[in-house]
């Protein structure tokens, strides 16, 4: 398969690994983006987070809270000059402040009606288009409810009230004192907001997740040429070590990480005066999976391909 200098981009941008490292990883693995990454990774060459590969688009993340409801919803623009424009950060408010009546999914918020204009969000947006001057959309959303307790909110270094660049919720279950399920499950946000968490528990981690970082680690155990047992213990010990490092609730609390997510939630069932659950979270980050065009590297990722 020909390998195009688009492809040892993307690949670098997924990765921060050199270009020709880059070029190398696709030529092993017949251009598989996926296979190649994870070539990079065995090798030592790229690391697992992809972080530089979540490149950011601009607009804001909004967080409205209801009741026994909160959701999380992103809205972007073109420029970070028109997200901090007025008119757009009331057209975040108001898709956020309908969403919590829907069931959270984006078909759903897009055809809600904005009460202000009257018309779908959907429809709302374009009129927004067309007053700003400027190409947005309404990308995404989700919902979490509790029969009992409290959906938390956190927004990360907020532009404005319940706006900015990072937003998390999380709901707490429980029949405890609310001010006290507010405090606990502001500062699991928070921590969320921090790690990144793949999952509520290690069993939720998605299988096809796991069973790549399984093969990375057993390439990364093959390399130092020990037995076939040991490096099956190898790899047992780093899948361990994985789940605790990608799950929320055995993550070391950012709070105080002399323990556990998990422990720091039961313990708050002392002030709360009832058992204490995190049953589930959202994280969305503003432009998390969303490729932006870069023309600065684009001589030298040719040149690198056809060196």
């Amino acid at each position: 398969m020909s390998i195009t200098a688009a492809m040892v981009k993307e690949l670098r941008d997924k990765t921060g690994a050199g270009m020709m490292d880059c070029k190398k990883a696709l030529g092993e693995t017949d251009g598989n983006m996926e296979a190649a990454i994870d070539w990079l990774r065995a090798k030592g060459i790229a690391k697992a987070d992809k972080k530089s590969g979540r490149t950011a688009a601009e607009g804001l993340i909004a967080v409205a809270s209801e009741g026994n409801s909160a959701v999380v919803v992103e809205v972007n623009s073109e420029t970070d000059f028109v997200a901090r424009n007025d008119a757009f950060q009331d057209l975040a408010r108001s898709i956020a402040s309908v969403a919590i009546s829907t069931d959270g999914s984006a078909d759903a918020v897009s055809a809600a009606t904005v009460p202000s204009t009257g018309k779908s969000v959907t429809d709302t947006v374009k009129d927004a288009i067309a007053h700003i001057g400027e190409n947005m959309n309404f990308r995404r959303s989700a919902k979490l409810s509790v029969d009992d307790g409290i959906v938390a909110t956190y927004v990360h270094n907020a532009v404005a009230d319940g706006l900015g660049k990072l937003g998390v919720i999380v709901a707490v279950k429980s029949t405890g004192n609310k001010d006290a399920l507010a405090a606990i499950g502001r500062q699991v946000a928070m921590h969320i907001a921090a790690t990144n968490p793949l999952a509520l528990t290690s069993g939720d981690v998605d299988p096809a997740v796991a069973d790549r970082e399984r093969n990375v680690f057993i390439e990364q155990a093959r390399e130092s040429g020990k037995p076939d047992a040991i490096i099956e213990k190898m790899v047992e010990g780093r899948m361990r070590k994985f789940y605790e490092e990608v799950a929320l609730l055995s993550q070391a609390f950012v709070m105080n990480p002399d323990q556990t997510v998990g422990d720091a939630v039961k313990a708050a069932a002392a002030d709360a005066g009832a058992p204490v659950e995190v049953t589930g979270f959202v994280r969305f980050q503003l432009g998390e999976g969303i490729e932006k065009e870069e023309s600065d590297f684009a001589a030298e990722v040719a040149a690198a391909v056809k060196g």
